[in-house]
């Protein structure tokens, strides 16, 4: 089993790495193997809905979403992570996202999916919700666990002393674990769910 991370914090060694650290004890525990990358202090631009992808099978801006595509198509699960700027996630990683998954054509059915959020106080069911929207639309199904994904501080290293939160991450990781390793077994038994023929239908007509 392979993770691929992302960490959304512009901070190497926050908060939001302190939430990861708790999965990445776990999944190593479990035998999965994980790559953590930051993204959240890359220099990430937002999709301009250009269509090259399609032409390329590519992003046109070629940054570190490209670099990011081939790790996450082999990987059997995604966790993203970030810290709660206005009840919502770092601009940064939701420009990676975007693009991440509107510029990937590869299936993603049945690849586990999990958010994780970090905050002071208050937004983090907001952006909980606003995370998992990528898991949603792509056929992966979302790995929860005790309580929502989150943690909370504020100054560096703070998160550690939120006791709940790391038991939250660690419950995650086990759940992810568990998923990943069902759906493998699934896939070998059932194979994937059929497809129907994708209907798009547009509002105005």
């Amino acid at each position: 089993m392979k993770v691929l991370v992302l960490n959304g914090s512009p901070r190497v060694g926050g908060n939001t790495s302190i939430a990861l650290e708790e999965m990445r004890k776990v999944f190593e525990e479990e035998g999965v193997e994980v790559e953590i990358v930051q993204i959240g202090n890359k220099d990430i631009r937002g999709c301009i809905a250009c269509g090259t992808c399609f032409q390329k099978g590519k992003c046109v801006f070629d940054d570190a979403v490209n670099e990011l595509a081939p790790k996450f198509e082999a990987e059997d699960g995604l966790v993203v992570a970030t810290p709660v700027y206005y009840a919502s996630a770092n601009a940064t990683l939701i420009a990676c996202l975007d693009r991440l998954f509107y510029s990937t054509h590869f299936d993603k059915t049945m690849k586990v999916g999990a958010s994780v959020v970090c905050a002071r106080r208050g937004g983090c069911s907001a952006t909980f919700d606003e995370l998992n929207k990528y898991f949603t639309i792509a056929n992966m199904p979302v790995a929860s666990s005790q309580y929502w994904n989150s943690i909370h501080g504020r100054e560096k290293g703070q998160a550690e002393m939120d006791e709940e939160g790391k038991q939250t991450m660690r419950v995650l990781a086990r759940n992810m674990t568990f998923l990943m390793k069902s759906i493998a077994l699934g896939k070998e038994k059932y194979g994937l769910p059929e497809k129907e023929p994708w209907t798009p239908t547009h509002f105005i007509r």
